[in-house]
């Protein structure tokens, strides 16, 4: 993969996001515009070890590309060898995780946890730029907490370790998802690196996506939560950048047959089983707002096989708006 990926003008990019972003998700998003996915962040010492469920999380499919396989660790060495690994299957990219939040990875050293250790930070993607041939990125946070801000010495150290771009979540490790992130970091870490800038957090709605585009000049956005409930938002954003005009929301029509579709490549993928168990986490984001949801979702919840789920969405499909509260009925034929 050549360097042109971090040419992409206002590259809209999909988050590495745990128990969200496997192939099925993400080839949904790539329908709707994402220029840049990433997988699920990779454990390294669990690639190292050949954990079969961890080995898993990286495969992916050629139409996905331009995608960066995401790792994370405390440990150079382990991180070395885990880089080659995911080489091996020949992403676009490499990227190290130095910015989840979760306890049991960043007071493990591992994640946000590398912002306590910047020496084991610069060592870790220093090592990991030498032992492979990919770009090599890192995604990072503003810092530990409010009182311990290192952005702009942090950039600069990712940059001279060679990364070849870094994405800043613009809230710190103590903030997790909570609280406005702080935007105004990105041009002062422009004044002092060269590398794409991509900013994270937040970045719900296209108003909000252009904002940042224009307050910072950075290189791209990355879409985490604002995706998960809408992965139309790639096209409303490109669309609103390119025409300052927003698209009507996705119909409940659009919303239900997309979450059919995220089931079908599910099922393909997992299996069925598995498949319509970890679909359920998806049904209050694909169908907010909808006539009789709460009916729904428990008719939902009771399925374990694919073929009642997609008739009972088809059924309410065709019936939500013609019925009251009172009155709906969630019944389906025998199958």
């Amino acid at each position: 993969m050549s360097k042109s990926l971090f040419k992409i003008k206002q590259a809209v990019a999909l988050a590495p996001m745990e128990n969200v972003t496997d192939i099925s998700f993400r080839l949904l998003c790539k329908k709707f515009g994402a220029d840049i996915v990433y997988t699920e962040f990779v454990n390294s010492e669990g690639l190292i070890r050949n954990v079969v469920k961890t080995k898993n999380k990286m495969e992916f499919l050629p139409e996905e590309r331009p995608i960066g396989i995401q790792i994370y660790g405390s440990l150079d060495s382990s991180m070395e060898q885990a880089a080659r690994m995911a080489e091996e299957l020949q992403p676009d990219l490499i990227d190290i995780n130095a910015g989840c939040w979760v306890r049991k990875v960043s007071t493990r050293g591992a994640g946000a946890g590398l912002l306590k250790d910047t020496e084991n930070l610069y060592k870790i993607v220093n090592t990991v730029v030498k032992s492979v041939n990919l770009p090599v990125t890192v995604k990072t946070r503003l810092g530990w907490d409010e009182n311990s801000i290192e952005i702009i010495d942090v950039s600069k150290m990712i940059e001279d370790a060679g990364a070849q771009a870094i994405t800043i979540h613009c809230r710190t490790r103590s903030q997790g998802h909570s609280g406005n992130p702080d935007y105004d970091w990105i041009s002062k870490v422009k004044d002092v690196i060269k590398i794409p800038i991509i900013v994270n957090g937040g970045i719900t709605t296209p108003q909000i996506a252009k904002s940042v585009f224009d307050s910072t000049q950075c290189d791209g956005v990355m879409i985490a939560r604002g995706a998960i409930n809408n992965p139309f938002i790639f096209r409303e954003i490109k669309h609103f950048i390119k025409t300052g005009n927003l698209l009507p929301p996705p119909s409940l029509s659009d919303r239900v047959n997309l979450l059919i579709e995220h089931l079908n490549f599910s099922v393909k993928f997992k299996g069925e089983r598995k498949a319509c168990l970890e679909i359920r986490k998806h049904y209050s984001g694909y169908l907010r707002d909808a006539p009789n949801i709460s009916k729904l979702r428990m008719r939902l919840m009771t399925f374990t096989e694919q073929a009642p789920i997609i008739e009972t969405l088809l059924h309410y499909l065709n019936k939500y708006s013609a019925v009251s509260d009172d009155s709906f009925d969630l019944t389906i034929p025998d199958i």
